[in-house]
């Protein structure tokens, strides 16, 4: 046989040697030690190492088994448990008379006319996201006619749901705001705390809601709001709070707007359930409408996993009200500094869909007809279970 590289190769076993050159035989003796001393070095050397599996240490045997989240763990609890007779009561996720998920007739309706359009392609999407969602989600929360729009002192951005919208808000204030004190009601939604100081900002929060009355403790979030630092971020639900149900009314939000405003203190919208409070999309959208028209600034996040029942879709905006046009596309130009290194840039398809039901006058009309059912459905249910326990004692 032809050596390789110069070497030759060593001898079969059942390869007679005996009219070897004394040499040949010299050399392939030698050969044969390299190869045995290669694969014996090697052996020891995969049984001594720190990730064998003849190893049983690793790396992240400091790392210590976290709880499960509080809200999440209920459904991981949920699928574990064998018994028929169960219900999921921690994701605020809608289900049919069945107890199954429900996907919007005008959601399956935009889905097959983007799956029947040839001309949609799978490109990255702007760092932005979508431009006509973006457009589109403004009109929806602020008006179609709102003046903030109209003088292009809104920007708004695509982002991974409510909590992606939160997060990215959260890091631009850090980042580029006077103040990093922040006030939640208590209680609030389990996630606000940790989004916000993971996003770099100072977590405090003022009182909300009276057990005693199971209603709004009004004037205890008048005082703690009237006692923050001037400046101070203000995060409040746009409607249907989470977890309490306890909205202000409408001349509450405007005391509550008057004193932020006096105090310059920064509004931050969180708008997860716009049409699923009252089964108005505008009646729900009030309380921000009421900042917005004062022409003072503020933030609103908003998620589509509701009222749009997109929950897996990650569907979600940012919008920030500016002063000015100008300061407005110089947010926007540090909002893609946040996005870029966090996920660079969003997804499509949810985005079309929401961006495809909001723009099409029939689909949208469809989608208020849906909303406000299962709305109504919502507020009938919970009416029904208060007699029950009441009849019950």
């Amino acid at each position: 046989m032809r050596p390789l590289f110069g070497i030759p190769q060593t001898a079969n076993s059942n390869t007679p040697t005996s009219n070897t050159d004394p040499t040949d035989r010299r050399i392939n003796a030698l050969v044969r030690h390299l190869v045995e001393s290669s694969a014996s070095a090697m052996a020891d050397s995969i049984s001594v190492s720190p990730t064998s599996s003849l190893n049983t240490d690793s790396v992240f045997a400091h790392v210590v088994r976290a709880p499960e989240d509080p809200i999440l763990g209920v459904t991981v609890a949920y699928n574990k448990d064998p018994s028929p007779n169960k219900l999921n009561l921690g994701v605020g996720a809608y289900r049919t008379e069945e107890g199954k998920p429900l996907v919007l007739n005008v959601v399956r309706k935009a889905e097959h006319q983007l799956v029947n359009d040839s001309s949609r392609v799978k490109e990255y999407l702007p760092i932005v996201g979508l431009a006509e969602f973006n457009k589109q989600s403004a009109k929806l929360i602020f008006g179609a006619d709102s003046p903030a729009i109209l003088e292009n002192r809104v920007t708004t951005v695509q982002c991974l749901s409510g909590t992606g919208s939160l997060r990215v808000g959260g890091e631009f204030l850090a980042r580029h705001y006077h103040e990093r004190l922040i006030y939640i009601p208590m209680p609030t939604w389990g996630n606000h705390p940790k989004v916000f100081t993971l996003a770099g900002l100072s977590v405090k929060t003022y009182r909300y809601y009276d057990p005693s009355t199971r209603g709004l403790d009004f004037q205890g979030l008048l005082e703690d709001l009237g006692s923050a630092p001037s400046g101070a971020i203000v995060l409040l639900h746009a409607c249907a709070h989470n977890p309490t149900g306890v909205d202000p009314t409408l001349e509450q939000w405007d005391q509550i707007r008057k004193l932020m405003r006096s105090k310059q203190l920064l509004p931050f919208f969180d708008s997860a359930y716009q049409g699923f409070a009252s089964g108005s999309l505008d009646k729900d959208a009030q309380p921000v409408r009421l900042f917005v028209a004062d022409g003072g600034e503020c933030f609103v996040a908003q998620s589509y996993a509701k009222n749009l029942g997109l929950y897996g879709e990650r569907v979600g905006a940012l919008s920030i009200v500016c002063k000015n046009a100008d300061v407005a596309s110089r947010v926007e130009s540090q909002l893609k500094l946040v996005i870029r290194p966090m996920y660079s840039n969003p997804p499509i398809h949810g985005a079309s869909i929401v961006a495809t039901v909001l723009k099409d006058r029939d689909l949208f009309n469809e989608w208020t007809v849906e909303l406000k059912a299962m709305a109504d459905r919502i507020i009938s249910m919970r009416q029904q279970l208060f007699e029950a326990l009441r009849a019950r004692g």
